[in-house]
């Protein structure tokens, strides 16, 4: 049986001394991922690459042909080999940045478990998922403070009355986050854990469970595509427990 020619595909890319086009790389990594033989047009001057846009009035490279017709850049081939669904039903809204963010705490606090106690079922592991996440998601805050404080006051109610705490927040949650992990100074962190906590959970809950509300959450920055709802409440809810917890615990033993 004769094997099949891999389709082909046609690319113009600027390839250029002082600009390699990243999205021209990725366009073309992903049609050979695809099983495409791909005919590489680089333009390699700024003038060859005006010319190519003008000739066939697009505003941007790279450009994919496919069978004479021409597909468009990166987003539209994704689209176009189905890895993407049709833009009309793409959402502004997504979890993966706290899908991340947990997912590496929770292995973080594994991973500590597992070297100071030769496992990795313990009480610590889940004290250190619940600060190592605190820790990480301030510094997704601390990167933009000014952007996070502003997305921040769209339902944070005590930031509504007293603006600085949206900038003071993400400083409080490090620390917090910080000293549980270190367990030591509960006496500082639990307080600040329970009391932003608190003042989140009751906010977000308000927002979006009682007003209704559809809004970004700033629990990952202020750049985020992360809705308001349970994530958020989430995070805020594990602060309280922690807050009550370390005390206690330190109480106890």
């Amino acid at each position: 049986m004769t094997k099949s020619k891999p389709d082909i595909a046609r690319l113009y890319r600027m390839v250029m001394p002082d600009h390699l086009c990243p999205f021209g790389l990725k366009t073309k990594d992903l049609l050979e991922r695809q099983g495409f033989s791909v005919e590489d047009h680089p333009l390699t001057t700024r003038e060859e690459t005006e010319a190519f846009m003008e000739e066939h009035a697009v505003e941007t490279t790279p450009q994919v042909f496919i069978g004479g017709k021409r597909i468009g850049g990166y987003e539209e081939l994704r689209v176009h080999l189905g890895v993407d669904p049709p833009f009309e039903e793409q959402s502004d809204t997504s979890y993966k940045p706290v899908i991340a963010i947990f997912s590496v705490a929770a292995l973080l606090a594994l991973g500590l478990s597992f070297h100071q106690y030769g496992t990795v079922l313990s009480v610590r592991a889940v004290e250190w998922f619940i600060s190592l996440s605190m820790t990480i998601l301030a510094v997704q805050k601390l990167q933009d403070v000014e952007s996070f404080s502003t997305m921040f006051l769209n339902y944070d109610l005590l930031a509504r009355r007293w603006v600085p705490y949206g900038s003071v927040y993400p400083f409080g949650e490090a620390l917090a986050g910080i000293l549980m992990t270190a367990g030591v100074l509960v006496w500082i962190s639990a307080p600040i854990a329970l009391f932003i906590g608190t003042i989140g959970a009751i906010s977000v809950f308000k927002a979006v469970y009682i007003d209704r509300r559809k809004l970004k959450c700033a629990c990952v920055g202020g750049a985020t595509s992360v809705p308001l709802g349970f994530v958020s409440l989430t995070e805020n809810l594990m602060m309280m427990a922690m807050g009550i917890w370390m005390p206690l615990r330190s109480f106890l033993l």
